[in-house]
C-alpha cells in the first residue's frame, strides 16, 4: 500500500546504498510496474489499478486534464500540495497521476548521478563550471512512490518505460533516459522527480468542486524554461490571474 507523506521527502547520504545502482534497497528508476499502478488515492488508501481493456468501453470522462496544470488554491491546505502546480500526465476513469514541478528537494542533478552511479560525460574542473542541466534541483513530484524517479522530457528517442503525453512531452520511470542525458546525448527538456502525485476515481474532480485547484492547459515552456520559483505565477498568469487576486473562495476555472 501506498500512503501519503505529511511532509515533503528528502535525501540524505544514509538513504543510499552507494554499493548498489539503487536507492536504498530499491531502484527508483526500474522500468517493472506500471505508470498506470503509480495512481493511487490521497488519505493513505491507493487505488486500485484498473484494466485497460475495461476502461476502452467506457464513456469518455466529462472532465479530461490530461496535460493541465493544478495550481492550488489558497484553501489548499494541504502540507504538501499548499502552493503547488501539478503537471497532470495522465487522467481516466481510473484516476489522475501528476507530478509536482515547484517544489526542489535539497538535490541538484550531478548529485541524483552520482548517487545512481552514472559518471558524466562532461566533468567539469570546477562546480561553477557545470553544465546549467547538471546544477537544475530534483523535484519532489508527490507524495506517491516518493522512493521512484519520474522524468518529464521532450520527446526525441523512446525509452524502456515512457507514457506519451502530447507530442511535446513524455514521462519516463526507467533508467535509460537519465544516462542518456547523463552521457550527454539525451532530451533537450528534461525535469526529473522523486515520487508522483495521484488520486483515485473521482477524487480529483472533487477537490476541483471544493476549490481546491486552479485548472488550465500547460505550457511546457513553464516545466522547462522557468526558475522554480516563478512556475507559479507564471501558471496563474495563464488564466490572467496575478497571486494577489486569489482568495480562498474563489470559484474555480
Amino acid at each position: 500500500m501506498i500512503k501519503r507523506r505529511n511532509s515533503p521527502f528528502s535525501f540524505s547520504a544514509e538513504d543510499f546504498d552507494e554499493s548498489m545502482d539503487s536507492f536504498g534497497a530499491f531502484d527508483p528508476f526500474h522500468s517493472d510496474s506500471s505508470l498506470r499502478q503509480a495512481s493511487a488515492a490521497g488519505d493513505g488508501k491507493r487505488a486500485e489499478g484498473g484494466d485497460d481493456s475495461a476502461e476502452e468501453v467506457r464513456p469518455p470522462l466529462e472532465l479530461d486534464l490530461t496535460n493541465h496544470f493544478l495550481i492550488a488554491m489558497p484553501s489548499m491546505l494541504d502540507p504538501i500540495f499548499g502552493g503547488t502546480v501539478v503537471y497532470l500526465c495522465e487522467h481516466n476513469h481510473n484516476g489522475a497521476l501528476g507530478v509536482v514541478i515547484n517544489k526542489p528537494t535539497d538535490m541538484t542533478m550531478d548529485v541524483l548521478f552520482d548517487r545512481i552511479n552514472l559518471k558524466l560525460e562532461i566533468r567539469p574542473d570546477t562546480p561553477d563550471a557545470m553544465p546549467e542541466l547538471y546544477r537544475r534541483p530534483v523535484m519532489f513530484g508527490g507524495p506517491v512512490q516518493v522512493e521512484r524517479g519520474f522524468v518529464l522530457h521532450s520527446t526525441s528517442e523512446k525509452y524502456s518505460s515512457t507514457l506519451q503525453v502530447t507530442d511535446e512531452v513524455a514521462l519516463t520511470t526507467s533508467k535509460d533516459v537519465l544516462e542518456a542525458v547523463a552521457h550527454g546525448n539525451g532530451p533537450e527538456r528534461v525535469l526529473v522527480t522523486l515520487g508522483c502525485s495521484g488520486w483515485s476515481p473521482g477524487q480529483l474532480e472533487g477537490e476541483i468542486g471544493r476549490n481546491g485547484w486552479l485548472t488550465v492547459k500547460a505550457d511546457p515552456a513553464i516545466i522547462f524554461e522557468l526558475p522554480v520559483e516563478q512556475r507559479f505565477t507564471a501558471a496563474l498568469a495563464l488564466l490572467g490571474i496575478d497571486p494577489v487576486m486569489l482568495s480562498g473562495d474563489a470559484g474555480r476555472a
